[in-house]
């Protein structure tokens, strides 16, 4: 059984950055495609970021672009979210997960789910 390990969330103000991590546990696993979620309180999990492991082409939910970027380290098997100038309206418990991955922001498109990290920002 796969199992993700998510760390990096937190507390930060406005404007502010986090990078979330994301690596598979127990032994190593290629999924073709890695992405991170989010769910805020009362609102359904949605797609924020993923990449295709296979050439690394990256997709986005409109509401981060030119904010986030989701990137890999495969010598590391790690999967990174970085979020720069952040927004309260970011604040969500935030989910990798790995899978086929299509389409990329379908959350039944993918297998395993980490546990959640939470991003709290400010205002």
């Amino acid at each position: 059984q796969v199992q993700l390990v998510e760390s990096g969330g937190g507390s930060v103000q406005a404007g502010g950055s986090l990078r979330l991590s994301c690596a598979p546990s127990g032994y190593t696993y290629s999924p073709n495609c890695m992405a991170w979620f989010r769910q805020a309180p009362g609102k359904e999990r949605e797609g924020v970021a993923a990449i295709y492991t296979s050439d690394s082409s990256t997709s986005y939910a409109d509401s981060v672009k030119g904010r986030f970027t989701i990137s890999q380290d495969n010598a590391k098997n790690t999967v990174y979210l970085q979020m720069n100038s952040l927004k309260p309206e970011d604040t969500a418990m935030y989910y990798c997960a790995a899978g086929r991955g299509l389409p990329w922001w379908l959350r039944y498109a993918y297998n395993y789910w980490g546990q959640g990290t939470q991003v709290t920002v400010s205002s």
